[in-house]
């Protein structure tokens, strides 16, 4: 009886062998199937006078192939790679808004301030006037189209993150259910193999949307917490997520993973509490690299249509009225709070605002503890700017803004405001009457009919740099408030006259005392040359004054004088419609440095730079991870996946000792029926 119950273990034995084998060959496909192999071990002899006689082999437990680190370890590679993955994707979305070529938004602003050159020619042509606001409205629809795609971006990606929560919910509970069973089996003392293996998938797809960090349970269960401390799973429940507007700042864009446990009140966690996984690299996209790209594409908008408007206001039409604004362009932008503080950024008077100076960032006033004074924060880069109160705060420029408040914060308050964010949105062009676009100065010089130097104007242009609301102070209903200009340069009752004198320095006269304007190259002011006071005059260098500025070449003689006027003077007649003087101003916007050292013309190409560095970024973390990822799932599967030439050498190994275990219950029935056969004689 004794070997042929040591053939039948060993049948038996290899018969499970041969059946885990065969599991293993089935499942070589089965996405997160984990290895197995028979583990055997020998049954306790029989104690005899001889010694211990073998009783042949059991079958202890099925052994599921895997190992905990690194499992783990591709688990958490394989979330960062699908945020990394996820964000590089929207972006290079976002480059190609951000396009060059012939169709794109830069070349729509180059052909814009190209234009003025053919209306500097010929100022009186109404086709080149034409020519300029059409391709203003180009500009404008260009930067409409371009805000609507980021928009369209944006919707996407939100419905894509609820997506993406709804799917987590869904797999959150598949683990809630899956360990409530894992619970049940594992008090067998047996290791449930499958259903491991599912939750340890599910583990990793949870880990796709949202990194997860696992803490095991004495009753065979794990909990499932993200951004470190919230648990998804716990035992047999699941919280669900939600995807939703930040509640500290609603309406504002910026977007949460929202934790709603029952009899709890939400949690809200960001991308950088998250880790990885795609929902963490969708909401760093649309709270960070989405935002800077409406933000850089709304500069651009605001500033341009500022700075245009400005200078088309201080010019003339062809009818001698002052220019009214070329583009509408965002008033004023409030902010956004749940507290009692109310506060906007007006961009509708130049003290408040300077285009040359926006950085393309939203903003952050936080109130500290006392809720009167506190920072404001710079998101982009986090730049800080203290403040004592609010009149303060009103009184100091930030980046070219200023944060009015008509009602302070509460203790640590905080206030978001974003500048930017609609302004290309809302841009559209105003004027589309070529008699309307303000080419002509509102100012004209004279020069001395007894003049005996060399001096000659090289430029005159109106600057306007007081505002009074829309306009500046300095411009009347129809251009500079001077007195008409005197008849003859030797009469100093009306405009403003710059007199030489032998040392080449001047004095100024007329328009009672005019202001000089220090904003920018004022001229020099000699000290103790008595009354009136001289100045230094440098062949070639603008001089400014009360909201405009004179450029003069030549070498003056004594007594040689300059006078300038109202434009509209009838002295003057209708010389202003032949006059390109503001045209020429509009033009040399183009050149002047305005958006992080780059000029207008420039402007949209260091956007690009932008966009395309951080995509760039993005695509090599992107491929980074992906590669990490890729390393630690092979490693991990070299341990627990299915190696078929592995698998069929076991199924001979398992197949021989089937047979001969067979072969051996054959002899043990033959040696029992010669012992009957024996027996019974």
């Amino acid at each position: 009886m004794g070997l042929l119950n040591v053939g039948a273990r060993a049948l038996m034995a290899n018969q499970v062998a041969l059946q885990t084998a065969g599991n293993n060959i089935a499942n070589v496909n089965t996405p997160g199937y984990s290895r197995q192999t028979v583990a055997l071990q020998t049954v306790q002899g029989q104690f005899s006078g001889a010694g211990y006689i073998g009783q042949g082999v059991d079958v202890r437990t099925i052994l599921r192939n895997q190992s905990e680190l690194l499992t783990r370890q591709a688990a958490a590679a394989g979330s960062v790679s699908a945020g990394d993955t996820a964000r590089a994707q929207r972006l290079s979305q976002l480059q190609e808004i951000f396009s060059g070529g012939p169709t794109g938004l830069g070349a729509a602003i180059t052909d814009m301030m190209n234009a003025f050159s053919d209306v500097v020619a010929a100022p009186t042509d109404l086709s080149a006037r034409t020519l300029v606001l059409t391709r203003m409205d180009e500009t404008a629809s260009r930067m409409r189209t371009s805000a609507d795609r980021i928009n369209e971006i944006q919707y996407t990606v939100t419905e894509e993150l609820k997506n993406s929560a709804n799917t987590v919910n869904s797999l959150a509970k598949q683990m809630a259910a899956i360990n409530e069973q894992i619970a049940r089996a594992t008090g067998n003392g047996q290791s449930p193999n499958d259903l491991l293996d599912q939750r340890e998938q599910v583990i990793r797809e949870i880990n796709q949307y949202v990194q997860t960090t696992q803490i095991p349970a004495d009753d065979g269960t794990i909990g499932l917490f993200v951004g470190g401390s919230q648990p998804l799973v716990l035992g047999t429940t699941a919280t669900e997520v939600a995807v939703g507007d930040s509640g500290t700042f609603p309406s504002s864009g910026q977007v949460k993973l929202l934790f709603t446990r029952p009899g709890s009140p939400k949690i809200e966690l960001d991308e950088n509490m998250l880790g990885g996984g795609s929902i963490s690299g969708l909401l760093r996209f649309n709270n960070t690299d989405l935002a800077e790209g409406r933000n850089l594409l709304g500069r651009m908008a605001l500033a341009i249509g500022t700075t245009l408007n400005y200078q088309q206001t201080l010019g003339l039409t062809l009818d001698g009225v002052a220019g009214k604004p070329l583009f509408a362009t965002t008033p004023s932008v409030p902010g956004l709070t749940l507290g009692t503080a109310v506060g906007s950024i007006s961009f509708t008077n130049s003290a408040s605002f300077s285009p040359t100076k926006f950085a393309a960032s939203d903003y952050e006033v936080r109130f500290d503890a006392t809720g009167v004074g506190g920072q404001v924060v710079r998101l982009s880069d986090g730049e800080t700017t203290p403040f004592t109160n609010i009149a303060t705060l009103a009184t100091t420029q930030i980046d070219g803004l200023t944060f009015n408040f008509t009602a302070t914060g509460t203790a640590n308050e905080r206030v978001l405001f974003k500048p930017f964010s609609t302004a290309a949105s809302d841009m559209k062009a105003l004027v589309y009457s070529p008699r309307d676009l303000a080419v002509a100065n509102p100012i004209n010089a004279a020069m001395g009919t007894s003049n005996s130097g060399t001096l000659q104007l090289a430029g005159l242009q109106a600057t306007g740099i007081t505002w009074n609301g829309s306009r500046p102070v300095n411009l009347g209903a129809t251009g500079l408030s001077l007195p008409p200009s005197p008849v003859s340069p030797a009469t100093t009752g009306g405009g403003v006259m710059l007199t030489f004198n032998a040392n080449g320095k001047f004095t100024i006269s007329g328009n009672a005392n005019p202001p000089i304007d220090m904003a920018a190259n004022p001229p020099k002011l000699l000290a103790g040359t008595g009354a009136p006071p001289q100045y230094e005059y440098t062949s070639g260098q603008s001089i400014h004054i009360d909201g405009w500025s004179i450029n003069l070449k030549g070498s003056p003689k004594a007594g040689d004088t300059v006078t300038i006027g109202n434009a509209k003077d009838a002295q003057y007649g209708d010389n202003y419609t032949r006059n390109a003087g503001n045209a020429t101003a509009l033009m040399n916007l183009r050149d002047v440095k305005m958006f992080d050292e780059s000029t207008l013309s420039d402007g949209y190409a260091s956007a690009m730079a932008q966009v395309g560095t951080r995509t760039q970024s993005a695509l090599f973390a992107s491929d980074l991870s992906k590669s990490i990822a890729v390393n630690l799932e092979n490693d991990r599967t070299a341990v627990s996946g299915v190696n078929l030439d592995e698998e069929a050498a076991k199924l001979l190994q398992y197949q021989q000792a089937y047979q001969a275990s067979a072969k051996m219950l054959q002899i043990a029935q033959s040696v029992f029926d010669t012992l009957i056969q024996n027996l019974g004689r």
